[in-house]
């Protein structure tokens, strides 16, 4: 299978980037951003088309994505008028309180990844590593001496492949009781330098 690497989403694949995206996320994300049909609307409406490297099949499938977040946006972040057109006033309130606790702050000196997914189907061809590869150069094409990525505790496949690709754990946070409410115990920064 001929995988093309693309920078920016095209239009007619917002869809299956906003599905992929949730069932790659829905899992820590679903008690604040479900149910599945209004988080998939957020994403489509969300997703910032020039944060992200697509994975295309030679037929234009959508095969997998990486996100980043830069000073101007993040890939899936959105913003309170995103979540108020889909989730009204309050519900828009809430989830944005409880968002606002896994925000990680962009840095000066390394690039942030901002969520990486592999279609199902396509999983174990190496795309998430090609993907990784293409964060890593578009990194360095921005100037940034490294690379960082958070990966929570239980997404035990996920964090093998980025120890694989070099990268290195250099803080674990515990969720604390927060991990009832997003599904997982702690999450980890992990940090590649290029």
């Amino acid at each position: 299978m001929t995988v093309v690497l693309r920078h920016g989403l095209p239009d007619g694949l917002r869809a299956a980037a906003a599905c992929l995206y949730w069932d790659a996320f829905g899992g820590k994300l679903g008690r604040v951003m479900g149910p599945r049909a209004k988080a998939l609307a957020f994403l489509h409406k969300a997703l910032r088309a020039d944060h992200v490297i697509v994975a295309l099949s030679d037929k234009g499938e959508l095969l997998g994505l990486v996100g980043f977040k830069t000073y101007t946006g993040s890939f899936a972040g959105g913003d309170l008028a995103d979540l108020r057109a889909i989730y009204g006033w309050f519900g828009a309130a809430w989830r944005a309180g409880l968002l606002s606790l896994l925000e990680r702050d962009v840095e000066n000196e390394r690039f942030l990844l901002d969520g990486i997914c592999v279609a199902p189907a396509a999983r174990g061809r190496g795309i998430g590593t090609k993907l990784l590869y293409a964060i890593c150069e578009e990194a360095r094409a921005r100037n940034y001496s490294a690379v960082r990525l958070d990966v929570v505790s239980g997404n035990l496949r996920a964090r093998a492949l980025y120890e694989r690709f070099g990268f290195a754990v250099i803080k674990t946070e515990k969720l604390g009781p927060l991990q009832h409410i997003f599904g997982f115990e702690a999450s980890s920064a992990m940090v590649k330098e290029l």
